[in-house]
């Protein structure tokens, strides 16, 4: 039997799930959490890190887009109130150890974009390629709606 998950988006997703659970081995696992980013939320967080990167500096330095994604994720922890855990390194260098992306669930991933999308928008960085090429509906005046968009069973 080979692991397997399932986004519970109806009756027949749980029976199918509880079917699978009544069928695994003894020694297996069974873990319910929130689902985690979309691969769509996730194309369009590394575009704009990407654009950013292109088009910004930071304190008179341009900056990668991995190092865009430090700052960014940093900041929106700041902003939503998340404490800041600033260690010291192997090194002796700073560390600020930071949420993972990869296991914000669908809803921060959603903050975390609007956040980015904000940002932009105050330092006048165009984002509306990213956006219409990651399937973000956009409003006559450009804005963004719907940033949960293709919530749907992947």
């Amino acid at each position: 039997m080979e692991g397997q998950a399932f986004n519970l988006i109806s009756n027949h997703v749980r029976r199918n799930a509880a079917q699978a659970v009544m069928q695994a081995p003894e020694d297996w696992r069974v873990e319910i959490k929130p689902r985690t980013r979309s691969l769509d939320q996730n194309a369009l967080l590394h575009a704009l890190f990407s654009t950013v990167a292109k088009h910004a500096k930071w304190g008179d330095r341009k900056l990668t887009a991995t190092q865009w994604k430090v700052l960014f994720i940093s900041g929106h922890a700041a902003a939503t109130g998340l404490d800041s855990d600033m260690v010291p390194g192997l090194e002796g260098e700073f560390v600020n150890i930071r949420e993972s992306s990869a296991r914000m669930s669908v809803a921060r991933m959603t903050s975390l974009i609007e956040y980015i999308l904000a940002w932009c928008a105050m330092q006048g960085i165009d984002t509306r390629q990213d956006r219409i090429k990651h399937g973000m509906k956009l409003l006559p005046d450009e804005t963004t709606t719907d940033l949960e968009w293709r919530e749907v069973a992947e």
